[in-house]
């Protein structure tokens, strides 16, 4: 993998064992803190809530705004990191794109979290 390239979320459970069951390669650390970074924002953390939470478990960029209290190109910024990111799926529609929470995404990070 690259130097920079994030983790894809999908591959998180195969490349890790839960970090309290054996220790961590230094290559995975790497990839896994920089795929974990994209969630390390609080804003992010909205959208994924505010998206996965939407009617029909789907929001466009512009029922985003307003509630998150950004403008159209930082909350578009987020929405690219948490997409290339693995969490989250956009599909154009027009003008808009659209962003759906990729199912299981989450459970990737969860499992690798996990302490048994």
């Amino acid at each position: 993998m690259p130097v920079g390239e994030l983790l894809p979320v999908r591959d998180l459970q195969a490349c890790c064992a839960p970090l309290t069951r054996e220790p961590i390669g230094a290559d995975n650390a790497e990839s896994l803190a920089r795929t974990l970074r994209a969630l390390a924002d609080p804003a992010r953390l909205r959208l994924i809530s505010m998206v996965a939470s939407h009617e029909g478990d789907e929001a466009c960029v512009c029922d985003l705004t307003e509630p998150l209290g950004l403008s159209q190109p930082t909350v578009s910024h987020h929405l690219r990191v948490l997409t290339d990111a693995g969490f989250l799926s956009r599909s154009k529609r027009g003008t808009w794109a659209y962003y759906r929470l990729v199912p299981g995404s989450l459970d990737g990070v969860a499992a690798l979290l996990a302490t048994v």
